[in-house]
């Protein structure tokens, strides 16, 4: 057999959510009435106006798309109100725009900061590219980011900190001064994920001209519908960018993503009755939840909500399996780095959707 790796044999996998083909095939259930409330997507599909230009354009998937994407990339600019010089696109999501990073700044032994609980795929993909993921904290009875926890870990070596706000999977804040204090102490890149941030109302944007090493992470995938035509994007230096893209791949983005991407930039009533219910599901599923004795329910500004089960007296595999087993996908939090086997995760759906969650959540426990 070819040599492989070291790293790639000891390497853990990165554990996705499950998929609705995925338990109605492991539990016998109708794919149609199953609830995927498990992997943060957004309940009213994607935009009309995406699904109709992409119907127009289906003729086209023979040729290349694109390489300097100036009509997307001018728009998005408008939407960030940001230049376009300080916009990448990427395939894949914004996991893309995280391996890109990985390969613009890590050398073999070079370390990134994680404050723990965070998105692990942070940890999976630079590890990849050689980097050694130092840990922070994430304080979790407060829900907030500890900076002395990151202040205290930087060294010569450190060369990305990563701060999630919303934080995944928690939906807590960073507040935009202690991104200041962090971004002062040291000349690493410091990447603010907003995959979340239209539904938190708040961004970092206007920081971005008064510090060089700061890099905003963003996709489509959450209120833009777009989860499965895989496009992300980052906001920084317009000097950063133009290296990054020296290793971007050329047709990274294809074609009909391109298309669905502008589509629904487009369309400004969709994106605003995406936020508006997404918040409207987060703030009922909340004042539900809490109501639950058995259950800590953290407060968010994401479209998600991270709930503690310990007393419940199930653990997060029992608890997500039964709900399954009813039709009911939830995010089992137990591959998480620094929560233990208590922690479950559900996103917002529609107000129907909920209901239900909530009806057979209160049966099992």
């Amino acid at each position: 057999m070819v040599k492989i790796r070291k790293l790639v044999k000891t390497l853990n996998p990165y554990v996705p959510g499950r998929s609705i083909k995925e338990i109605a095939k492991e539990y016998g259930l109708n794919p149609d009435k199953i609830i995927k409330l498990g992997s943060n997507e957004n309940p009213l599909g994607p935009s009309p106006k995406a699904v109709e230009a992409l119907s127009q354009n289906l003729e086209y998937m023979n040729q290349y798309p694109e390489t300097d994407l100036k009509d997307l990339t001018e728009v998005l600019a408008s939407y960030s109100n940001v230049s376009p010089s300080q916009v990448i696109l990427g395939g894949d999501g914004a996991d893309e725009i995280l391996d890109l990073l990985g390969k613009t700044l890590i050398d073999p032994g070079d370390e990134f900061i994680v404050p723990i609980p965070s998105y692990m795929y942070y940890e999976y993909i630079l590890t990849i590219n050689g980097g050694v993921p130092v840990f922070a904290q994430w304080d979790m009875p407060q829900n907030k980011v500890n900076v002395d926890s990151i202040l205290n870990v930087l060294s010569p070596r450190t060369r990305i900190i990563f701060l999630c706000t919303p934080n995944n999977p928690t939906g807590g804040l960073i507040d935009k001064k202690d991104i200041e204090i962090i971004l002062d102490r040291t000349d690493a890149l410091v990447v603010v994920d907003e995959a979340y941030f239209e539904y938190a109302g708040a961004n970092n944007v206007d920081l971005l001209n008064d510090y060089d090493n700061l890099f905003i992470l963003r996709t489509f995938s959450k209120v833009m519908g777009l989860a499965g035509m895989r496009i992300g994007y980052g906001l920084g230096n317009p000097q950063f960018i133009q290296y990054m893209h020296r290793i971007k791949p050329a047709f990274s983005l294809t074609r009909l993503s391109q298309i669905a991407a502008l589509a629904t930039l487009n369309d400004k009533e969709y994106i605003k009755n995406s936020i508006q219910l997404a918040i409207k599901s987060r703030e009922y599923l909340y004042t539900e939840l809490v109501n639950i004795s058995d259950l800590d329910v953290f407060k968010s500004k994401a479209n998600y909500l991270l709930l503690d089960i310990r007393k419940t007296g199930l653990d997060s595999k029992i608890l997500t399996k039964k709900l399954m087993e009813k039709g009911i996908i939830v995010r089992d939090c137990s591959s998480f780095r620094g929560l233990d086997d208590y922690w479950i995760r559900v996103n917002v759906g529609t107000i129907e959707d909920d209901k239900k969650f909530i009806e057979v959540l209160k049966e099992i426990i």
